[in-house]
């Protein structure tokens, strides 16, 4: 990987919108807004002269597209072993902690992902996290052949779980990519078509929804684990070198940063503080993942007692392309001048959703709510990825959504971990008994997941809340000026003009 010029200064935060100083001068002090000190501003690490947009659209169509085959790689693994997990155990417990896992340890890396990716041009962490996975699959398939089978299901002995943690590993780093993706866009993507992109990128995480939830649930019920490993760790190859073959000739080389080591904490808390209200958005969106752990925890046990494994993978798929509805409706109508309203009534919505797709236990309102749902998903990712890329300086954004990544993933496994032992020791068997299950039938109906059903209505009550309460807050109206002023000084100085730093322009040589 080829790392920035060494020596470069450090800085508190660099703002969005500021003009290009000369084109010899590759760092430069720029005062931010707040007079908090100065920023970096390498106008000569971007050319976007080197080739027309609609290229650049290619090569981004390139990349999207191996992205979406090694997320959908590293998802039917995941899927498979999420499955397998609570085939083995019947214990929500299990798949509380394995799901909780994962994101804690996407919290754990997200910084040190962020600030490799702000150190090193894109495509070379992308293919370094696709070398590195692929590898940890590989290890994970020799770990089970190895394991006796007898061993592997004993929660009481290390080797599922040694076996789950390997695997999450090698799923973890594949969210490097996720972050270099998110650059990519701010790079490659004129900036009034970087929320079409955004919507783009949720297409794709529909499909890999939709292809391994099917593929997932046949491979684990047809195939066993064993073989699902084996299949993941071609289809990871196949990606890796299809990377090698990309070229992104736009990123003349690594942007000057001031991001240092391995975890700049620091250098990604001052960029994220650099824009007013920022700070305050992630934490509305680690708030809302606290609910989303309810969902990650409890959402395949519900879906596992009410069909079959196979017949599961292929609902939730179903469900799943609600996810590929809402990322072209994104695409092609784009998430309109404020995209900050547009993402908390994405979230009231899906609060409703969340708090009545299981009040009754039947199979098509279980599947019409996951449906609409991923429908409205997209609009929340896509929404937050598209103020961050307007209003943060390219060689700031790898560390800032790293920074999000970090404290919104650190939210789901603590409810993951909460809710999951509570559900299963007193919520579901309360439900069960002769008495809960008369006290809940007036309002939840009958059935033996209603205990789940009350924890998803609770979840989705406070969700609603959350989101109207903030509307009211100063922190909606501070981010919603930003942007818009952004996108006004960036409209005044010309399409032409305004390069991938969030508003700065790039030189025509």
């Amino acid at each position: 990987m080829n790392e920035q010029e060494p020596g470069t200064t450090r800085a508190a935060a660099a703002p969005a919108g500021r003009t290009t100083p000369p084109a010899d001068a590759t760092v430069t002090p720029a005062p931010t807004e707040d007079g908090a000190g100065p920023g970096l501003v390498d106008s000569q690490a971007v050319d976007t002269t080197v080739r027309s947009a609609a290229q650049r659209s290619r090569t981004f169509a390139g990349i999207l597209v191996n992205t979406a085959l090694a997320n959908i790689t590293t998802s039917f693994l995941w899927f498979a072993l999420t499955f397998w997990v609570y085939l083995e155990t019947r214990n929500v417990i299990a798949t509380g902690v394995v799901g909780g896992a994962y994101m804690l340890l996407i919290a754990v890396s997200s910084i040190s992902f962020g600030t490799f990716v702000d150190r090193y041009r894109k495509l070379a962490v992308m293919r370094f996290a696709a070398a590195f996975t692929l590898v940890v699959f590989v290890l994970a398939g020799v770990l089970f052949l190895l394991t006796p089978p007898a061993a592997m299901s004993d929660l009481t002995r290390p080797w599922i779980w040694v076996f789950a943690l390997v695997v999450l590993i090698g799923a973890v780093v594949e969210n490097m990519r996720n972050i270099a993706l998110s650059t990519t866009v701010t790079i490659l993507i004129e900036p009034d078509r970087r929320a079409n992109a955004n919507g783009l990128v949720g297409m794709v995480q529909g499909l890999m929804f939709i292809v391994t939830s099917v593929l997932s649930g046949l491979s684990v019920g047809l195939l066993g684990m064993g073989w699902t490993v084996v299949v993941a760790v071609v289809l990871t190859a196949v990606a890796f070198v299809h990377l090698l073959t990309l070229r992104m000739p736009e990123e003349v080389r690594a942007a000057a940063t001031d991001a240092h080591g391995g975890f700049d904490l620091r250098g990604a808390f001052a960029a994220v503080l650099a824009v007013s209200g920022l700070f305050a958005l992630i934490l509305f969106s680690t708030f809302n993942n606290f609910i989303g752990g309810v969902y990650m925890a409890l959402m395949d046990p519900y879906g596992l007692e009410m069909f079959p494994v196979e017949i599961w993978g292929a609902v939730f798929a179903l469900g799943a392309t609600g996810f590929i509805v809402g990322g072209a409706l994104i695409g092609r109508f784009g998430l309109g001048s404020n995209p900050l309203r547009t993402m908390l009534f994405a979230v009231i919505a899906m609060g409703v959703l969340g708090a009545v797709f299981t009040v009754r236990e039947w199979a098509w309102l279980y599947v019409l709510g996951i449906w609409l749902y991923m429908v409205l998903f997209p609009f929340v990712e896509a929404a937050e990825q598209t103020i961050i890329q307007r209003v943060v300086p390219l060689e700031r954004q790898g560390r800032v959504f790293g920074f999000a990544m970090a404290f919104e993933s650190a939210a789901a496994p603590v409810t993951a971990f909460l809710i999951a032992p509570v559900a299963q020791f007193w919520i579901i068997p309360y439900a069960r008994s002769a008495e809960g299950s008369a006290q809940l039938a007036p309002l939840l109906g009958e059935g033996t997941s209603r205990g789940i059903a009350l924890v998803f209505l609770a979840a989705g009550i406070i969700m609603i809340a959350a989101a109207l309460l903030a509307f009211l807050t100063p922190v909606y109206r501070r981010v919603s000026a930003s942007y818009a002023r952004v996108a006004a000084d960036a409209t005044a100085a010309g399409a032409g003009d305004e390069g991938p730093g969030g508003g700065a322009p790039v030189p025509s040589s």
